[in-house]
């Protein structure tokens, strides 16, 4: 057991010696005589670092504890529309990112100090799914404000600040450019990815509230900034960075030389038919592995019109499907990439995928010329092994040679299209905002997503979510609040009161020392959540046996079942390795009722609180008249809730 007032040890196992060490502490004055120290137990709630990992800020451990059973669900509503409620209170699209998402989550997620990380995707997958099969729902309860905000951009920030604000009562336009909604999820993310059924189902689900919606209207070139201003009340900008960044190398001006953004779209639009029968990919990141798989599905076909050519389709004329009648070969695709293969952005799931569809990557390269033919279109792409030398590439002398190409795609990044917007470009190809996601010197312009920085679809989730309020402060004439240090979405313990009846005002939490008889809230609780994540150091972690973990069954393909193979690769779990990964969170921070505290402790000074005063987060009270300090609670606490305090 730690000592009082010293962290516990790192690692699963504590240890009482350490190596060598033969002189053994009087533990027992510890223990017996804690009490001179005047402190007692406080229980105090922590972010995990799941959800301080999550751009979006999900309460993660909330609906993990309600699919395990901890936290129950109240108004007669099942497990499964509970924990859909919880998890869309932050992100509307569970579905799409329990697919998608490289899970940041997971990778914070403090058992890994224990064996492996919590699915968490999977439960989020599984989550989704079943919200689609039984048709849920969003509904707001909040009375209609008479506000109005235009949405520019229908992409995940777009939609999650609609979402957020009719929430709020407040009248929503987006207004997109393209025909559908969905921005990156349905134009840069291929649909065995994200089949578009269920981005669909997800979206109306938003639209459904009473958004209304502009299509094929761009704002700028088909209604003026100006007239936008006039008829709506705030503005959100979320457009996006859908246009693709060109090699910055000689001849990448060739029309067979194209973006990422201009491949995936032509592809998700249906238009591209063919890649040729050598595909080049230049990048490292997640849209360099899409640009791939989809080039190595599509291949090439072997009887081909002039107008058929990938440029011709890419740069948007629809090109004879003459794939139905021609035979369809295996397109060899290579991926460049300046960093190794084990340091690509890219998710390592999708790089062994991408190897194993037989798409070949050579790592630490560079591109240094694209080689044109003739005719003006690319023949090869040039490459060379490279050093940084004061953060400038410096090619290494004789180490240049040609990788032949029919099409070369750059995924080296992405850049906002500002026609018509040209005011808000801040010189660097993207726009600035304060902490509220407010835009510097325009009141009422408020923006968020791939246009502040390209990043994940969940920080642009998450960036909706901290606008709409931003925005609903700005429409009641409020002052824009200080954003918290830890700023997700919190678990709130007050709620929990509420949903069992009890009244806020007879519990309502009061710093005095020693409350264990006086009805209120918690007693000695204190909410750290908006400024503290706790780590694994704070966790008894001898408390959790090592129980591997459920994984979804992920469909590998040979290079030659790739070809031409749309169908989606990731399956859910079953509804029973869904609810037994659930069990495997730790619930860092907050109480899950394993009792021991009140098994341990020496005083039978901790006690579970009675059935009709309990709630998630107030199951256990201490009696301070019993306690003597011996911090032994704290120890033995798994969750690193319980913390000595009062006395300081």
């Amino acid at each position: 057991m730690a000592a009082p007032n010293q962290p516990k040890t790192d690692g699963k196992s504590y240890r009482r010696y350490k190596d060598n060490e033969t002189n053994a502490p009087e533990w027992s004055e510890w223990i017996f005589e804690g009490d001179e120290t005047h402190k007692c137990p406080e229980y105090v709630l922590s972010t995990p670092p799941c959800q301080g990992s999550c751009p979006s800020g999900e309460d993660i451990r909330g609906w993990l504890n309600i699919v395990r059973g901890v936290e129950k669900p109240m108004g007669g509503v099942t497990w499964q529309e509970y924990a859909f409620r919880r998890m869309t209170t932050a992100n509307p699209f569970p579905s799409v990112m329990g697919r998608v998402c490289p899970a940041p989550c997971e990778k914070g997620c403090n058992r890994n100090q224990v064996e492996d990380n919590v699915g968490i995707n999977a439960v989020e997958h599984f989550i989704g799914e079943w919200g689609i099969a039984n048709n849920m729902t969003f509904t707001s309860t909040a009375a209609e404000t008479g506000k109005k905000v235009a949405i520019i951009g229908g992409g995940p920030a777009g939609l999650s600040v609609a979402y957020q604000l009719r929430l709020k009562g407040h009248g929503c336009t987006i207004f997109d450019d393209h025909s559908e909604l969905g921005g990156m999820m349905r134009y840069g993310i291929p649909g065995f990815r994200t089949p578009r059924t269920v981005l669909d189902a997800e979206i109306k689900r938003i639209i459904d509230l009473g958004v209304e919606v502009k299509l094929n209207t761009r704002i700028g070139t088909d209604i003026t900034l100006e007239q936008i201003e006039k008829d709506y009340d705030a503005v959100f900008m979320g457009m996006g960075a859908q246009s693709g960044r060109a090699l910055p190398v000689p001849g990448s001006e060739a029309p067979n030389c194209v973006t990422a953004m201009a491949f995936l779209k032509a592809f998700n639009d249906g238009r591209l038919q063919h890649v040729g029968s050598r595909v080049v990919v230049i990048g490292g990141g997640d849209t360099s592995i899409d640009v791939a798989t989809v080039a190595r599905r599509l291949g090439n076909i072997t009887k081909i019109n002039e107008s058929d050519r990938p440029e011709h389709v890419i740069a948007g004329h629809v090109a004879h499907d003459v794939a139905s009648v021609s035979a369809r070969q295996g397109a060899e695709v290579i991926l460049i990439t300046r960093a190794s293969i084990e340091k690509m952005n890219a998710a390592k799931a999708e790089v062994e995928h991408a190897l194993s569809e037989g798409i070949e990557i050579k790592g630490n390269l560079t591109p240094v010329e694209v080689v044109k033919g003739p005719d003006g279109r690319a023949t090869a792409l040039r490459v060379a092994e490279f050093e940084m030398v004061k953060n400038e590439t410096v090619i290494k002398p004789g180490t240049e040679f040609d990788i032949p190409a029919d099409l070369v795609v750059s995924a080296i990044g992405q850049a906002v299209d500002f026609t018509g917007l040209e005011g808000f470009d801040n010189g660097k190809g993207l726009m600035k905002a304060d902490k509220n996601y407010q835009v510097p010197n325009r009141p009422g312009f408020f923006v968020g997503g791939d246009v502040l920085q390209p990043h994940l679809l969940t920080t642009a989730i998450g960036h909706g979510s901290i606008a709409a309020d931003s925005i609903d402060h700005y429409l009641k004439g409020n002052d824009l609040e200080k954003r918290p240090k830890v700023d997700v979405h919190f678990f709130d313990v007050n709620r929990k009161l509420v949903e069992k009846g009890l009244k806020l005002e007879e519990y309502n939490h009061v710093q005095a020392t020693g409350t264990d008889s006086s009805n209120y809230a918690m007693h000695n609780f204190e909410d750290r959540s908006s400024k503290h994540v706790i780590p694994s150091n704070e966790l008894f972690l001898g408390h959790f046996m090592d129980t591997p973990r459920f994984k979804r069954v992920e469909i590998n393909l040979s290079a030659q079942e790739a070809l031409g193979n749309f169908e989606e690769r990731l399956m859910t779990l079953s509804e029973k390795d869904v609810v037994a990964e659930a069990k495997r969170c730790m619930s860092c921070g907050l109480c899950f009722e394993c009792d021991n505290c009140v098994i341990y402790c020496p005083q039978t000074a901790v006690f579970k609180v009675k059935r009709d005063k309990q709630a998630t987060g107030r199951y256990v009270d201490t009696d301070y008249a019993k306690c003597i300090g011996c911090h032994i609670c704290a120890d033995v606490c798994p969750t690193g809730y319980i913390k000595m305090g009062m006395g300081d």
